[in-house]
């Protein structure tokens, strides 16, 4: 008894702990399950202490392979996923990724090696000055230079990715700092009193937005992404109820509200719908709810929503009235702006001639191809074809171009986080990394990965990492032979002069499929399309499907370059 009392009072040394287990041990503060990350020289000592971690590492086969399996991970998981990567050449290659996730608001948190601080800024071997390159393109970014703020530095950063408007933060970390031995910390305690998003909307501009809507003849709300972000899908669906407010969304929006709702009208902007472009731009209240209005949305800003009194809800205050002015800004969450909106009740109008018009609109111009020809397979047909045999249900990842639109338009998204496509960046490349990570994510559901051919060459690689891991994503290539959306414009606007459009010398995706341990189709009718997805959807295997389409097959309706919401072309059947 006497000896417990006189140790009692004697406070226990802290041990000693790497840079590196630090980092290990703050990731997993932050319940990170899985960090997509490529080795090198100023990373070894944090692959080190990998080698016996619990957190799952999933090896890609380039590092803008990690960043994008990384940014379909965090899209469909909703938490920030976690790539590392060496320095110099390994920091260089994910740069695309960062400007992919700045501009669809896709929360990261990137590590980079880094030379030694002793060495930094005398052109080291594989140095790389990674926060000058990277500082317009992520949220914000840190290099550490003392071992004791790991823990701090990383805390923050998963606070900073994850709130207010998501993004990316990159940490940069020199070797010397990873293998710096320190005493063990306490738990780190975010302080960031420059930092406060405004969650909350202001009463007063919620007043003004209800009191416009009792006014308005020809309301509509336009969803973006930032309904998912704040997941406000629910609130959406009672607010625009209880107001019989018809929706549209944008391409970044897609699953935000049901597409088989009464009020819904579709997908807007350059590739959207008649009837969601045609009630922007006569509407007389626009009510935007977490959406940025981009050029590809509003086409020429001269002829955007020309009569309308525009409202605009966004976590990003940078984003109110920087394309469009604003007459009624709120500057919130969508979720809290929304519980606001619906609380206030309103006068509850009816606007049932501007529905009527609207479903008039859909009736007469719908989304339309020409399937008589027995000839060639269909695009379209495809897209239909999958929606059909997986009830919707699927986890949709594009690449960027014609297939990409097809998918956002044939394939309908009634719930949230079903659909993974670089929007604002448009990056080739994108679609076979990010369906890894969606798969990861939600490792129950069916992932389609809905490719061209010429995105899809550009990441093959990472089909190693798809049967590695045994990861039953569904690869269906949209192969027209060519660059299509390129091959379209040069079509429309250039005279038909296809320079440089045409992929001459295309592998045989089978051939590479089967490289990799993975079973390929070639798909060239209705017939085997429809046998062959009935055999592979469903089952526990990837597979990779290459569908031989109608090589001059364009994506309609199209607004042109310049032209505004109401000057489509081939939006009539």
């Amino acid at each position: 008894m006497l000896q417990e009392t006189a140790f009692a009072g004697i406070k226990a040394e802290k041990q000693p702990i790497s840079g590196a287990e630090l980092f290990l041990k703050a990731l997993e503060e932050e319940n990170v399950d899985v960090i997509f990350g490529y080795p090198g020289g100023a990373v070894l000592p944090i692959y080190d202490k990998i080698y016996d971690s619990k957190i799952r590492h999933i090896l890609p086969r380039h590092e803008q392979g990690a960043i994008h399996a990384a940014e379909g991970y965090a899209r469909i998981s909703g938490k920030p996923g976690v790539v590392i990567v060496t320095s110099g050449p390994g920091a260089t290659n994910i740069v695309t990724g960062l400007a992919d996730a700045m501009m669809d608001s896709i929360p990261l948190v990137v590590f980079t090696g880094q030379v030694a601080t002793g060495v930094i800024g005398t052109d080291a071997f594989q140095e790389a000055d990674i926060l000058g390159i990277t500082t317009p393109i992520t949220k914000h970014n840190y290099q550490l230079r003392d071992v004791n703020d790991i823990s701090r530095v990383i805390k923050e950063a998963f606070y900073i990715a994850s709130t207010g408007r998501p993004g990316p933060v990159l940490i940069d970390f020199p070797k010397d700092i990873a293998t710096a031995i320190v005493e063990m910390q306490e738990k780190a305690e975010i302080n960031l009193p420059g930092y406060q998003p405004t969650l909350q909307p202001n009463y007063l501009q919620i007043r003004k937005l209800t009191e416009a809507v009792s006014r308005a003849k020809r309301p509509l709300i336009l969803a973006g992404a930032g309904i998912l972000h704040s997941k406000a899908t629910a609130e959406l669906k009672e607010y625009a109820e209880q107001q019989n407010i018809p929706v549209v969304h944008t391409l970044l929006g897609l699953g935000g509200f049901p597409a088989d709702h009464k009020l819904f009208i579709g997908m807007g902007g350059m590739h959207g719908c008649y009837a969601a472009n045609m009630a922007m731009y006569e509407c007389d209240l626009l009510i935007n709810i977490g959406a940025r209005f981009d050029d590809r949305l509003t086409g020429s800003l001269e002829h955007f929503a020309p009569n309308a009194t525009v409202a605009h809800i966004d976590i990003d205050p940078a984003e109110i009235g920087k394309n469009i002015p604003t007459k009624i800004p709120v500057v919130a969450d969508a979720k809290e702006a929304l519980k606001q909106l619906i609380a206030q009740q309103g006068k509850q109008p009816v606007h049932q001639e501007w529905v009527k018009k609207i479903d008039k609109w859909k009736q007469d111009y719908p989304y339309f191809f020409d399937d008589k020809d027995c000839e060639h397979l269909k695009p379209q047909n495809i897209l239909k074809m999958l929606y059909e045999k997986t009830k919707g249900e699927a986890v949709v990842v594009t690449d960027v171009g014609q297939h990409q639109m097809w998918a956002a338009q044939y394939y309908e998204f009634k719930e949230a986080d079903k659909w993974v496509t670089s929007g604002g960046l448009g990056t080739m490349g994108f679609g076979l990394p990010a369906s890894i990570g969606a798969q990861i994510a939600a490792p129950e559901k069916t992932v389609l990965s809905v490719l061209g051919d010429g995105g899809f060459q550009m990441n093959p690689q990472e089909l190693a990492v798809i049967r590695e891991h045994n990861l039953p994503v569904k690869i269906v290539i949209i192969n027209n032979m060519a660059l299509g959306m390129v091959r379209q414009w040069q079509e429309l606007f250039f005279d038909k002069r296809y320079s440089h459009s045409q992929i001459p010398g295309q592998p045989d995706f089978i051939k590479l499929a089967d490289a990799y341990g993975i079973k390929g189709y070639r798909i060239q009718t209705n017939e085997e399309a429809n046998t062959i997805l009935d055999e592979v959807l469903h089952n526990n295997e990837p597979v990779v499907l290459d569908f031989r389409v109608d090589p001059g097959e364009n994506v309609y309706p199209m607004i042109p370059a310049g032209k505004g919401l109401h000057e489509m072309v081939g939006a009539k059947p």
